[in-house]
């Protein structure tokens, strides 16, 4: 539905790096955000099963909620409570270990002007803690089709680039590995956007 409806509204998809993701195990797919055609977007890219992280808020929708519920979505609250956190880290854990995929958007919210935001920790305690690799996922282009405060898709071009996995594993804390992960997002991303 969202590919026909792109291409009705002409965004064409230019997507690198697909062959880059492992066919034999859950990953965790970490992306910047910056618009709101971003996540039906990349979770439509993403090949097999993929369950995300999202605010509560839209968990409680009546109906969408019960879709997201079933199709084990993780609600997150924005509210810092780290037993709440825990308790999201811990739902993804048994998300993966059911070989299904997590996708989140590590700034944790759509950055305003489409430069890169710091990241949220939640993403980089579950990958230490399930081991699962990291793909890093640069997006740019939809802040233009979709802009802020739109309801109406401009056309163009949508960029979309899968990194290479990062093997939690090889990181001695989870500073190191957000770090390892920011380098890889804004790789792929136009200069402006990269700070």
């Amino acid at each position: 539905m969202l590919s026909s409806s792109c291409r009705m509204a002409g965004v064409r998809f230019r997507v690198e790096g697909f062959e880059r993701i492992p066919s034999d195990r859950a990953c965790i797919f970490m992306a910047n955000h910056v618009s709101n055609l971003d996540p039906p977007a990349l979770i439509s890219l993403i090949p097999g099963r993929t369950s995300a992280f999202m605010k509560r808020s839209l968990m409680e929708l009546p109906i969408l909620g019960t879709g997201f519920r079933q199709g084990d979505f993780i609600a997150v609250d924005r509210s810092g409570n780290a037993a709440d956190a825990k308790a999201s880290v811990a739902e993804a854990r048994r998300v993966l270990a059911k070989g299904v995929h997590m996708t989140t958007f590590v700034e944790g919210t759509r950055s305003p002007d489409g430069r890169m935001l710091p990241f949220k920790k939640g993403p980089f305690f579950l990958a230490m803690e399930a081991g699962a690799p990291v793909i890093p996922v640069s997006i740019h282009g939809t802040e233009k089709l979709l802009g802020k405060g739109s309801l109406r898709m401009r056309p163009g071009d949508a960029h979309v680039v899968f990194h290479p996995p990062i093997d939690p594993a090889g990181f001695s804390t989870r500073e190191e590995l957000m770090r390892a992960v920011r380098a890889a997002i804004a790789s792929g991303l136009p200069e402006w956007m990269r700070t």
